[in-house]
């Protein structure tokens, strides 16, 4: 018996080149019952990023078409983040994907998706993108579905998967693809986390060894909100508690955490029962980092009480 070895995806970098790799597999024997599946990623690939690669490849079958695009939105990145120093590493990445099922890699340059520069239309992610990750990176949301509008209408999946890490993210393409009745699947991939508990991120890699423990404080503070939520103790001590551990920890400092209706984005009321998620965004030295937990509320004990006010969202900590 003999190894074989991975074979690396095709790589194509214009419009051209994609329309014609895409009519190739069409064309090629593909049956009607296969997929073409898409992961929309900015490179810099983790095992998070291949996760959402392997899904794909079973979404779309053993013969469908897994497209995996790698392109630094600037449309996504405000005045002043880390657009020019986000990491990119194109041969590193298309080496990763050989293993996790990749087909095809669309890698684009700003003037293939932009052509004609900044786009005087785009898409409004609407209040969707207006609170929490919209407060504090304005229009940021805006940019993300612009560009995922237009991946969606280049590349034309089945199937579109993203990752549950940036859920308001997932929400807004949801969102838009039923407001704006596109033909496609979007599917969500729980989030990849480090045997410690850090949610894996490309900006992982911009954290000293230091601040990579200051960090695993955000990990922390979601399960302890999830353990109040679960045990009984209502919505406003989920939120409490994990603001709680955040606050008792040294360098980070903390955009937002809140507990939110998990459709909507809208903060839950404090006698909420039932599905709800945590968030929090906050900055370890000049790292932002974001996560969040899925968290089920239950029924207080009886006779316990519970407050009738919105739990709302921890106010930021300087």
């Amino acid at each position: 018996m003999t190894d074989q070895t991975p074979t690396s995806p095709a790589v194509v970098r214009t419009r051209d080149a994609l329309r014609d790799a895409l009519a190739v597999w069409a064309i090629s024997g593909a049956e009607p019952t296969d997929r073409r599946a898409v992961v929309m990623t900015m490179g810099a690939l983790h095992e998070g990023h291949l996760r959402l690669v392997r899904r794909a490849r079973e979404e779309a079958g053993a013969t469908g078409q897994v497209v995996v695009t790698i392109f630094v939105n600037p449309l996504q990145f405000g005045a002043g983040e880390d657009l020019d120093a986000y990491p990119r590493d194109l041969d590193g990445d298309v080496a990763k994907l050989a293993t996790a099922g990749a087909d095809l890699v669309f890698a684009p340059t700003p003037d293939v998706v932009y052509p004609d520069g900044d786009p005087i239309v785009r898409v409004s992610a609407g209040r969707v993108g207006q609170v929490l990750e919209g407060e504090f990176r304005p229009g940021h949301l805006d940019g993300v579905l612009t560009v995922v509008l237009k991946l969606v209408h280049l590349v034309r999946p089945d199937v579109a998967l993203f990752g549950e890490k940036d859920a308001q993210q997932l929400l807004a393409v949801r969102r838009m693809v039923r407001d704006l009745d596109l033909d496609v699947d979007v599917v969500g991939v729980p989030t990849v986390r480090e045997a410690d508990g850090l949610a894996m991120s490309s900006r992982n890699a911009y954290l000293s060894d230091d601040e990579r423990r200051l960090a695993l404080a955000l990990s922390r503070a979601l399960r302890g909100g999830a353990d109040e939520a679960a045990a009984g103790r209502g919505a406003r001590a989920a939120l409490a508690t994990a603001s709680g551990i955040l606050n008792g920890a040294p360098g980070v400092v903390v955009d937002y955490l809140a507990l939110v209706d998990p459709a909507t984005v809208e903060a839950v009321p404090a006698d909420h029962r039932g599905p709800a998620l945590l968030l929090v965004a906050a900055r370890v030295g000049t790292t932002r980092l974001i996560d969040n937990q899925a968290v089920d509320v239950v029924a207080a004990p009886e006779g316990s009480g519970t407050p009738d006010d919105a739990a709302g969202q921890e106010a930021p900590r300087d």
